[in-house]
């Protein structure tokens, strides 16, 4: 495949594809699974409104696992992969896009430290088309009556992650508040994200998540992206977690 191509591809069919590591509403989180736990998500993503040509992308959809994977309190991790389809027929001959993350809880190397995770998402099989290759790290916080607090940074692959214009925009920020709603209801849990950066992944994100069972979290959330022109129009979601 050739460089024009593939910058084609990139910036006329960017790939909006989210492999879900523990997460906030878009963007990945300090928490891992615990040792032996396997974690299921099934998330879509629906287009609000039509494209300006009067088009309207195909719904996004993914399903997958992710498995904590090591025994010890103080260094945790979880690996895990998803099955992506975004109604494009090149990214959608790839489907699998994998996912892996180690870190540390809050409180765990000293009093008051924050939980750290360090970590990499949206490793596709398609080169040049589905392999983002993001990799990031992470800090958070719980703060009384705030919630928690999230700040990071990301790199990913230069080549795939790219504006409007094909310059590269595989960089940016990652920051994000999430809190469970005590004050009404323990089952309540609302969180808000933002991932820099104005290629297909750059987005603020909003969600409120119910759970229905202690292992079953139901999420409503919406995303409004950087650059629609790249990442298309603002989405509604729908995410159902489930531990087993």
């Amino acid at each position: 495949m050739t460089k024009a191509l593939l910058l084609a591809l990139a910036v006329l069919n960017p790939v909006l594809a989210l492999a879900t590591p523990s997460g906030q509403v878009w963007i990945p989180s300090t928490d891992i699974q615990k040792h032996k736990t396997i974690h299921l998500n099934f998330d879509t993503y629906l287009r609000t409104r039509r494209e300006p040509d009067g088009s309207r992308k195909a719904p996004m959809s993914m399903l997958g696992p992710t498995v904590g994977v090591l025994p010890w309190e103080k260094l945790q991790g979880e690996v895990g992969f998803d099955l992506i389809y975004s109604g494009d027929q090149v990214p959608d001959n790839s489907p699998f896009y994998f996912h892996g993350k180690l870190g540390t809880p809050e409180n765990s190397l000293l009093a008051g430290s924050p939980s750290l995770a360090v970590g990499g998402y949206n490793f596709g099989t398609k080169s040049g088309v589905t392999n983002q290759d993001i990799v990031y790290g992470l800090a958070a916080r719980t703060l009384p009556v705030v919630g928690r607090l999230t700040a990071g940074y990301y790199v990913g692959n230069r080549a795939v992650l790219v504006d409007q214009h094909g310059n590269t925009a595989d960089n940016g920020l990652l920051l994000a508040w999430d809190r469970t709603m005590k004050e009404l209801s323990e089952k309540l849990w609302l969180a808000m994200d933002y991932q820099g950066g104005k290629s297909a992944v750059g987005q603020t994100g909003f969600c409120a998540g119910w759970w229905f069972t202690p292992s079953t979290l139901v999420i409503v959330g919406y995303n409004i992206f950087n650059d629609r022109t790249v990442a298309g129009q603002n989405t509604l979601s729908f995410q159902v977690d489930i531990n087993f």
